[in-house]
């Protein structure tokens, strides 16, 4: 059988990668998308293909002959969806989080890395763990709101430039109590979460800690956690999404050359022995997309202690400086720093994977 990938990012690089490896018997001639603009015109010597324009080459038999993995965010595959039946292709393979995860478990698997929680014996007892939630008064309402386990809590972020009251309803914990940068929310989004965590609800460094968003999870049971306790899990990162020609594809992307230079300066000036592998960690094509994590509390307090340090100097360096602007940069800057630390340190902690679920 033969057929595309419909999309051109990094859920749509890590199918192919995936697809290719798993199902032999399906042949992928290129990509789609929707337009050309702002996308690479060929992944791993494949092209890749406006719809309209590769519809319009095919024969109506061919079209429906062809199958499509649909390999985009799960907030946008009904639009994709619709785009693909309007120009007559039929056969769709929706790869949402949980087909995204499936696939990625299979194929990192086969290669031996990046080894799977699921892989683990289960034990008898549950470990001590929180997990916070992190939201923000401007989120998007979800149509189908998750239900997350008692374990899980929610914290609202960046309440300090929203002084209301009434956006705390309902909600555990706010970002601007105790020891926080809650004002800083405009530049570090979810890490205002993680600030917070680290300085105000750490007890037991042999416990678990982690951050989910209101629409973003770990796929992770309580067969899993049993299994983390018993086996001694450092911490649980989702599968990594492939990134090309390697990592630096998302900075890239996200944030301004001139503000990565000043990350680097910082990482140099802090940490020294971590720039010393720059090249060769950010050459690499596998990135942990999201800043979600599950970690024992000692990790989670030493991999803070690490960032925030690289993250506030960033500030004082940047052009303008972090506390002139509100773009977000060092959110994004801190998803290349966090698969940056633990890539760093992936010989020395048991890190397990999972997928990701997402809500819409």
């Amino acid at each position: 059988m033969r057929g595309y990938i419909f999309g051109a990012k990094s859920i749509a690089i890590s199918t192919y990668r995936a697809v290719r490896a798993l199902h032999r018997d399906f042949y992928i001639e290129g990509f789609l998308v929707t337009s050309l603009e702002n996308n690479p015109h060929e992944i791993d010597g494949l092209p890749v293909k406006e719809v309209k324009t590769a519809a319009q080459r095919m024969t109506e038999q061919d079209k429906r002959r062809v199958r499509v993995w649909i390999a985009v965010p799960d907030d946008v595959q009904s639009q994709a969806k619709e785009l693909l039946r309007r120009y007559g292709f039929m056969d769709f393979v929706p790869v949402d989080a949980c087909m995204e995860s499936r696939l990625l478990e299979q194929y990192y698997g086969q290669r031996g890395i990046f080894s799977s929680i699921h892989e683990l014996q289960s034990g008898e007892e549950m470990p001590g763990i929180s997990v916070y939630a992190a939201k923000f008064c401007r989120d998007k309402k979800l149509s189908v709101p998750p239900v997350f386990p008692d374990y899980v809590r929610s914290i609202l972020l960046g309440c300090s430039g929203n002084p209301s009251k009434s956006l705390a309803e309902g909600v555990d914990f706010c970002d601007n109590a105790g020891e926080h940068i809650s004002e800083k929310n405009p530049n570090y989004c979810e890490m205002t979460a993680f600030y917070w965590i680290w300085k105000n609800a750490l007890k037991n460094p042999e416990d678990y800690v982690g951050v989910y968003h209101y629409r973003r999870s770990l796929d992770i049971s309580e067969n899993d956690l049993k299994g983390m306790e018993k086996n001694g899990v450092d911490v649980v990162l989702p599968y990594p999404l492939i990134h090309l020609p390697d990592i630096r594809e998302h900075h890239t992307r996200y944030v301004k050359e001139e503000d990565w230079e000043a990350a680097l300066a910082a990482l140099q000036e802090i940490h020294p022995e971590y720039a010393d592998r720059y090249e060769e960690i950010f050459s690499q094509p596998y990135f942990y997309n999201y800043n979600l994590i599950l970690a024992k509390e000692r990790v989670f307090a030493d991999y803070c202690a690490w960032l925030f340090p690289v993250l506030f100097r960033t500030e004082e360096l940047s052009k303008p400086k972090g506390k002139e602007r509100r773009d977000r940069y060092l959110a994004y800057m801190s998803e290349s720093l966090f698969t940056f630390y633990f890539l760093y340190h992936q010989n020395d902690l048991n890190i397990r994977h999972t997928g990701r679920r997402m809500f819409v």
